[in-house]
Formats: structure tokens, C-alpha cells, sequence
């Protein structure tokens, strides 16, 4: 009995605190051709080998079943279900999940299931699960774990910034000339999420400059809505993001975890992407 968070694998939740807040997590499938594989099931260095091989892949949401099964089962255990999935505007598992939703009301009709768009993905959805979890352990009622999800939706930001362009042009977001014309000149976007959509923070020179706008970015939050927690986000490349955990560390004295992004994310960024996470105190305006 209690109250069941769950969500998609775009989280990227370490699976130990998952675990240990009892967060449940459906996975999102990458496809080469005919094969499909399991986010949570393929390593980014297969991942980007195949993409190599075989091309973009393309993404899909997790199966209706597999998340009707998923709910069902925690129902039947006597749980209360909040749900927080990948912006509505990058998948439909947000949409499926709500079509899941009045499909079990019929059955169970005193379920209790609350079904949020995080319009994010990564740490910043991981970040509204994980608080949700927590307030559920100790106790808070169904309306109170919601309130802290929704809340830290709004107060919260992911900036990243890929290694080159390369990706994001194979994957259609940024015209085959612009993305060129970049790597010659060595710009660098730092991207965002705003409005359930990735979007562009700004474009610098170096990679190295982008580290410190995303650093600025982060103590000009930090001194307007107080940091809270951060998240260093990075694709295959785990010793740039221990460095740049010592950047933060170097700042701000606020508890801050390595988080691998995946393939799902991944494929638009590629290998050697790196990026923060992190929620506030206050709602950033």
C-alpha cells in the first residue's frame, strides 16, 4: 500500500535510487530497420555502433501493454499511481499513458492514478520523480506528491551542449548546411528545453566557453531561485564529466551525481555530450 511513482527511461534515474525509492520505469525502444531494442537494454557504445552500421534509428514510446500491465499490477497491490513521463511534445507516451489511464479506470473505478507531462526529459523529469518518491516514502499524501512533482517541474532546467553538430544534423533538428557551416567555424549551441521542446540557450565559439555559460547559467539560477540539487549529464564521456563535476563542486555546495544519457536522447546529440540538470527551491520564471 502506498503511493507508486513511476516513469520512462528518458529519466535516467540511477537504477540503485530507483530501486531503493521503489520508482517503477518503462522503458522507450530505439529501431534499426527491423530490429528493436530496449532503451534501458543496449549500452551507448553499441548503440552508436549500430547507428553507424545502420543509420538513424528512430524512437517509440513504451508498449500500451507493457504499461497497462505495469499499472495494473501496482493497483492490485493497493497503490496510489502517479505517473510522469517525457514531454508530450518529444513522444506519445504521455498521451498512451493517459488512454491507459481510463482503460484501468473502467476496470478499477476507485484507483487513484495521476498522470503528469514533465515536458522534459532527463534529470529534469528524473529530478520531479525522485522528489515525488521521496515525499511518497515519508508519507505525503496523494495530492501533496503530485503538488511536488508539478512543482519541480517548473522549478528546474537542462542545458547541454553536444561535442559537434554531426548528430543533430543526421537527425533532421538543424539544416545540413547550418550544421556545416558550425563545425567550420567551431560554434557550439547550448540547448535547453522550454515548452516541452528542445530549444537553443545560445551559440558560442568553443566547447569550453559553453561550460562556463552553462556554469553562469547555473549560479544565476542558483542566486535568483536557490539550487536545490544538480545533475551532470554526459554520453561516453566520463571522465570530461568528472572534471566538470569539480568545476560545479568548485561553486556551488549542493549534492551533485554523474547521469548517463541515453539513446533515445543521445541519438540527436551523440557521444561526448555534456550538460547540467538541476532543480531549484523557487519556480524559475
Amino acid at each position: 500500500m502506498g503511493i507508486k511513482l513511476i516513469t520512462d527511461s528518458t529519466s535516467y534515474i540511477n537504477e540503485e535510487l530507483a530501486e531503493s525509492l521503489g520508482i517503477d520505469k518503462l522503458s522507450l525502444y530505439v529501431t534499426f530497420n527491423e530490429d528493436s531494442y530496449k532503451e534501458m537494454e543496449i549500452s551507448n557504445d553499441d548503440f552508436y555502433q549500430k547507428m553507424e552500421e545502420f543509420g538513424i534509428p528512430t524512437s517509440s514510446q513504451p508498449a500500451t501493454g507493457e504499461m497497462l500491465e505495469l499499472m495494473e499490477k501496482n493497483i492490485k497491490a493497493g497503490h496510489d499511481i502517479v505517473a510522469v513521463f517525457i514531454s508530450s511534445k518529444m513522444s506519445g507516451t504521455y498521451q498512451s499513458a493517459l488512454m491507459v489511464k481510463d482503460m484501468l479506470l473502467e476496470d478499477y473505478p476507485e484507483a487513484k492514478i495521476e498522470i503528469i507531462d514533465s515536458m522534459s526529459n532527463s534529470m529534469q523529469l528524473g529530478f520531479s520523480v525522485i522528489e515525488g518518491a521521496k515525499l511518497a516514502e515519508a508519507g505525503g499524501s496523494f495530492e501533496e506528491v503530485i503538488a511536488r512533482v508539478k512543482h519541480v517541474n517548473v522549478a528546474s532546467r537542462f542545458i547541454f551542449i553536444p561535442d559537434n553538430l554531426d548528430y543533430l544534423r543526421k537527425g533532421g533538428r538543424i539544416g545540413g548546411a547550418k550544421a556545416l557551416l558550425g563545425n567550420a567555424f567551431s560554434l557550439t549551441p547550448i540547448l535547453t528545453v522550454k515548452d516541452g521542446n528542445a530549444d537553443t540557450l545560445q551559440t558560442v565559439r568553443t566547447k569550453s566557453r559553453a561550460k562556463k555559460v552553462m556554469l553562469n547559467q547555473l549560479m544565476e539560477d542558483h542566486e535568483k531561485y536557490e539550487v536545490v540539487e544538480v545533475a551532470v549529464h554526459h554520453i561516453n564521456c566520463i571522465e570530461e564529466a568528472e572534471a566538470f563535476i569539480e568545476s560545479v563542486k568548485a561553486l556551488i555546495d549542493v549534492p551533485i551525481t554523474i547521469a548517463d544519457i541515453g539513446p533515445v536522447i543521445g541519438v540527436h546529440v551523440g557521444p561526448k555530450a555534456i550538460g547540467l540538470a538541476y532543480f531549484t527551491k523557487n519556480k524559475i520564471d
